[in-house]
C-alpha cells in the first residue's frame, strides 16, 4: 500500500477552485466584462502552500504518519513473508505432520487476512486525516478571504497553479498579503507542534 501526501497538492487546488466560486477578490487592475468594471487578483498555490505555516505543518504530520504506516505494514508484510517461507522449507523436509501442516497453514491465512484488514484501517484513518485537513484549510481560507475582501473589495480572485492561467501580471499577484495574513491568524494546535520543527530536523 503507498499512501503520499502528494495528493493534498491536488486537494489543495481543489479547495481553492471551490474557493474561487464562492468568495470574490482581486487586486487594483480593472477588467471591463459586459460594461461592469471588476476587481481581479489571483494567488499562487504553490507559494501558498509553502509558506502557509497551517499548510506546513500539516504536511509534515500527515508526511510523518504516512511514513509510520509505511513501516508497520512493511513490518508485518515481512514477518508474514518469513514464516511462509520457513513454512515451505518444512513442507518440502518433511518437517511437519499433516495435521502440523494443515494448522500452519490456517495460521498464514489468518495472518494474511489481518494484515489487509489492518491496511485497510489505516488507510481510511489515514484518509480522514486527510479530509480534517482539507476541510480546514477549505475553512480557513473562505473565512480568511472573506475578512480580507472586505477592504479591498475585490470581484474575483484566481488560483495559478502550473499552468492553469496562461498568463498574469504580476501586478494581481496577491500571494503574499494572502500568506502574511493567513499566518497572522494561525495558532498552532497542540497536535501539530513539532510537526514542521521535526521535519526541519531531518533535512539537515
Amino acid at each position: 500500500m503507498t499512501l503520499m501526501c502528494g495528493s493534498l497538492a491536488a486537494a489543495t487546488l481543489l479547495l481553492f477552485t471551490q474557493c474561487n466560486q464562492t468568495t470574490e477578490t482581486a487586486p487594483s487592475a480593472a477588467s471591463t466584462a459586459a460594461g461592469t468594471s471588476m476587481k481581479i487578483a489571483y494567488v499562487e498555490v504553490d507559494s501558498l502552500m509553502n509558506n502557509y505555516n497551517f499548510a506546513k505543518d500539516y504536511t509534515a504530520l500527515l508526511t510523518k504518519k504516512s511514513e509510520s504506516i509505511q513501516s508497520t505494514l512493511a513490518g508485518k508484510g515481512q514477518a508474514l513473508q518469513n514464516r511462509a517461507a520457513d513454512f515451505q522449507r518444512k513442507i518440502q523436509s518433511n518437517a511437519y505432520t499433516r495435521e502440523q501442516a494443515e494448522n500452519e497453514q490456517r495460521n498464514l491465512q489468518q495472518m494474511q487476512q489481518s494484515l489487509e484488514a489492518l491496511q485497510g484501517r489505516l488507510a481510511q484513518e489515514f484518509q480522514a486525516e486527510q479530509n480534517k485537513y482539507n476541510e480546514a484549510l477549505h475553512d480557513s481560507l473562505n473565512h480568511f478571504l472573506a475578512q480580507y475582501n472586505k477592504d479591498k473589495k475585490f470581484s474575483l480572485i484566481l488560483t495559478k497553479s502550473g499552468d492553469n492561467i496562461l498568463y498574469a501580471d504580476k501586478t494581481y499577484d496577491i500571494t503574499n498579503e494572502v500568506v502574511a495574513g493567513l499566518n497572522k491568524r494561525y495558532k498552532q494546535p497542540a497536535e501539530l507542534k513539532g510537526a514542521s520543527t521535526a521535519k526541519k530536523e531531518e533535512k539537515k
